[in-house]
């Protein structure tokens, strides 16, 4: 079972759930634990490979799907109990809760969406093509290293471009390679999700700086009723580590909106 991180309001029932992105961990929510503990109970989930979560696992997987990642959180709530809550995900975890909600939507009561990708743009589907010609002869952190760069390019982007290469150090290399296979065929994927209003309230957050992933998130919303956006400024990919206050208030905000009672 993957490794979690649980944090309980005893006078709620009300549960939010954190999923990171790839290279990172649970360790990337820690301006959000304290602020979110105050109305919810609170979820962080290490992702298969990431944080802790390393040890063998029952079920050894030779190609990673987004269907058996978003099983091994299944399986966590499952252990725990929890029958619905809040989902919050940033980059690459964005995917695996829609991915959830596709097939749980009753799980799912709102979806908080930071840094959410939902199209690769032609920049985009270059530099996958690129880092998969490149991920067997070059360093992983390297290849990391140069992705994390062109996706948080600025100099206000370092906090959260260090916290994420920093956290990549504690993958392996075969870990690696797993992943980022994974993230180079979510294509047919992204249009399935891109076509599908799922019906479940998702508030997407992105950062005005987000020059990859931005454009094709307004286009989305405009399609979605679900769906809102609101835009931080001054921001790039990883808004909950760059505007943290903002970001809270936002997400707090809208799960409570929204919350069973």
């Amino acid at each position: 079972m993957l490794h979690y991180s649980v944090y309980t309001k005893p006078s709620s029932s009300a549960w939010v759930v954190f999923i990171h992105g790839a290279g990172g961990s649970s360790n990337i929510w820690y301006k959000q634990i304290r602020d979110f503990q105050k109305d919810f109970n609170v979820l962080l989930i290490d992702l298969r490979g990431h944080g802790k979560s390393k040890q063998p696992f029952r079920k050894k997987l030779k190609k990673y799907t987004f269907t058996e990642i978003s099983n091994d959180v299944l399986e966590v709530l499952d252990h725990l109990n929890i029958k619905s809550g809040h989902f919050v995900g940033i980059s690459l975890g964005t995917i695996i809760i829609r991915e959830i909600a596709e097939r749980n939507p009753t799980m799912v009561e709102t979806m908080i969406l930071g840094g959410a990708i939902v199209k690769l743009n032609l920049r985009g589907q270059i530099l996958m093509k690129l880092g998969v010609l490149l991920k067997s002869v070059i360093p992983y952190l390297l290849l990391y290293r140069f992705f994390a760069f062109v996706i948080m390019p600025r100099k206000t982007h370092t906090e959260s471009r260090l916290l994420f290469v920093n956290e990549a150090k504690k993958l392996y290399q075969k870990e690696f390679k797993r992943w980022f296979k994974l993230a180079s065929e979510i294509n047919p994927l992204l249009k399935l999700f891109r076509i599908h209003d799922c019906g479940i309230p998702t508030l997407y957050i992105m950062g005005e700086e987000d020059h990859m992933f931005l454009p094709s998130i307004g286009k989305l919303v405009k399609n979605h009723n679900s769906s809102s956006l609101q835009i931080i400024p001054n921001c790039g990919h990883v808004v909950n580590v760059e505007s943290p206050l903002l970001f809270n208030k936002l997400s707090r905000d809208f799960a409570s909106r929204w919350s069973k009672k």
